[in-house]
């Protein structure tokens, strides 16, 4: 049987931000309830009580401070780093393009402080170096091999604790802490401790503040 309360959660599941609203207790419930009532007798096809909108809505932000999700947190140790003037290439995936990349690390100076991330998907590879590697890295693929290119990128990463394996949610808490500040992730890259968005630059600095008050708010 279709209730209240479920369409009410499915509504508001598909805008985040309501969510989230919810969750930090700044929506007037009532200016809500009368949004999504329409929505809600749209959705269950007849007329519901606005009163019973409104409890619904209630009963779900109860209902999202008591999910994991909620709990998931980063420690003290946790912190925050930033990394400019990055290039993204992506390439396709064809006979003897491992052996390209092989030879990528073979030009790479890691003594400079030259990074190389390398994500590989089923037809495609995305590669992630210092821009001032570009030329190299243009060399060793030909043209019709390059899918995409974007330039003026930087790296925010964020240290997680070991446990994060086993947590549901802390990933989730660092994008949306990125989506609430109206920031886009080009990229994600995580490694067991470390947790990555590649961003545009000129969103950097934004986004550095907005990693360092969350750690901030949690500990």
């Amino acid at each position: 049987m279709v209730t209240i309360a479920r369409t009410v959660e499915k509504v508001i599941e598909r805008k985040p931000f309501l969510q989230e609203a919810l969750v930090r207790g700044i929506v007037n419930v009532a200016a809500l309830a009368e949004e999504i009532t329409s929505e809600v007798e749209q959705e269950m096809g007849q007329k519901v009580k606005f009163s019973a909108v409104m409890m619904a809505i209630r009963r779900l932000g109860e209902k999202l401070e008591k999910t994991v999700i909620n709990r998931a947190k980063f420690d003290k140790n946790s912190d925050v780093s930033l990394r400019s003037d990055l290039y993204e290439i992506t390439v396709k995936k064809m006979p003897g393009i491992q052996a390209k990349i092989s030879k990528l690390y073979e030009l790479f100076n890691t003594k400079e402080n030259d990074i190389l991330t390398v994500t590989q998907g089923f037809h495609e590879i995305t590669l992630i170096t210092n821009k001032r590697n570009k030329e190299k890295i243009k060399k060793v693929f030909k043209s019709a091999e390059i899918k995409s290119e974007i330039e003026d990128l930087a790296s925010v990463t964020i240290n997680i604790p070991p446990e994060a394996v086993e947590s549901v949610g802390l990933f989730y808490i660092a994008t949306k802490a990125l989506t609430w500040e109206n920031i886009n992730a080009i990229e994600v890259v995580s490694t067991f401790t470390e947790l990555t968005f590649i961003i545009k630059e000129n969103s950097a600095a934004k986004a550095f503040e907005a990693l360092k008050r969350l750690i901030k708010e949690q500990s």
